[in-house]
């Protein structure tokens, strides 16, 4: 009659040969385990299968995520389902497998198997002590109380942030805006978005289309209004039409032409211009180029606000975008700009193709868009609302 040793041989051999095996076998246990991993974290309960064996292995002498026993990481982070860990602190503030499953409305059977579960996960060693009457937290339970808890309440907090940008009620929103915008748009559609959602944290960004840009492509916006002037490329981004600007002429209140409804440019080739640039190309003075006339730049002045203290000095004339009209000084006449070709510039607010727009900016774009429609259009013949001599 065989010993207690002899007969404890054939296991140990088989336990060896499931460790080792052949590579194939092996990496096909390992793969089915992996895929029994995932379709785990789906499981509505956290379900495994196959169920765990109370030595925290599953058949086949590898651990529940996977990897043989003699080969599992000391320090690796295991696999857990979160819906275990959710169970495991139920049964800790409890006591009890039977007020814990009352709790969640599930069977106790129910709630045994998930704790077998994370146990097997956890190496094999026991969580709680079962007692006649209840049960009691082992030292292992008790040092992965903590953690298990932090695990949930970082889970339940991501929740929330997350319901929050669903509702934008929280998170960030990064905007770049050209210069021009910022005198009405921009400002108005701030205003509009902050009164409806005070808790998104909004940040702004001045600059030229092509530097803007480059900013949605960095990901340090996350929406930028930019126009077509200058040619900048376009096609990576996807353009949110907010209106086509349409032009004016500021000239001096003494100015011949300064009475007049409207102007054609070309009745303007012989005026001294004021620019932010020498060269017209790229600028506003495109539109010049495209009526057959090369302005004479007489002086190079950046700010808006600036031209219009050289036009009232009786300096030269320059062009102001319908953007910057409501903020026109009042000793100098805007003059609509007739063009039967395409408006001088298309104004959108760009986002990088291919990325999502978040909540915030597509409620941010809704804002855009009901500030763009009170920006004055000046039709054919006639005039600007607003200051004007």
């Amino acid at each position: 009659m065989p010993n207690s040793h002899d007969s404890a041989a054939p296991d140990d051999a088989a336990q060896g040969n499931a460790r080792q095996g052949d590579a194939r076998q092996g990496d096909a246990r390992q793969g089915d385990a992996r895929q029994g991993d995932a379709s785990q974290g789906n499981a509505p309960y956290g379900h495994v299968s196959p169920n765990p064996t109370p030595n925290g292995a599953i058949p086949g002498g590898r651990t529940s995520y996977g990897a043989p026993l003699h080969d599992a990481p000391a320090y690796g982070a295991p696999d857990l389902s979160t819906v275990w860990l959710r169970v495991f602190l139920d049964v800790a503030r409890h006591g009890s497998f039977t007020v814990a499953a009352r709790t969640l409305g599930w069977t106790q059977s129910a709630v045994s198997r998930q704790i077998s579960a994370l146990e097997a996960a956890l190496g094999g060693a026991p969580l709680f002590d079962r007692l006649p009457r209840g049960v009691r937290l082992t030292e292992a339970g008790r040092v992965l109380v903590p953690h298990a808890a932090s695990v949930v309440e970082r889970l339940r907090g991501a929740g929330r942030e997350l319901a929050a940008l669903r509702e934008v009620a929280g998170g960030r929103l990064r905007v770049g805006a050209f210069a021009t915008a910022d005198a009405a748009l921009v400002p108005r559609a701030i205003a509009a978005f902050r009164a409806r959602h005070p808790a998104v944290r909004l940040t702004r960004q001045e600059g030229f289309t092509p530097v803007l840009l480059d900013g949605l492509t960095a990901d340090r916006l996350d929406l930028a209004v930019v126009s077509t002037t200058g040619s900048a490329p376009l096609d990576a981004y996807t353009l949110h039409h907010l209106l086509d600007e349409s032009l004016y002429v500021a000239v001096p209140a003494t100015h011949p032409l300064a009475a007049e409804p409207s102007v054609r440019l070309p009745q303007l080739a012989d005026a001294e211009w004021i620019s932010g640039s020498r060269r017209p190309e790229g600028t506003l003075l495109d539109a010049a180029l495209r009526h057959g006339f090369r302005p004479r730049i007489a002086h190079v002045v950046a700010e808006w606000t600036a031209k219009q203290g050289y036009v009232a000095a009786g300096l030269g004339v320059t062009l102001i975008p319908a953007l910057a009209a409501e903020s026109v000084r009042p000793d100098i006449a805007l003059l609509p700009v007739l063009d039967e070709e395409a408006p001088a510039r298309a104004v959108y607010a760009a986002t990088v193709r291919g990325w999502s727009l978040t909540p915030a900016a597509g409620a941010f774009l809704g804002a855009l868009r009901e500030s763009a429609a009170r920006i004055p259009a000046s039709p054919a013949g006639g005039h600007l609302p607003g200051p004007k001599v």
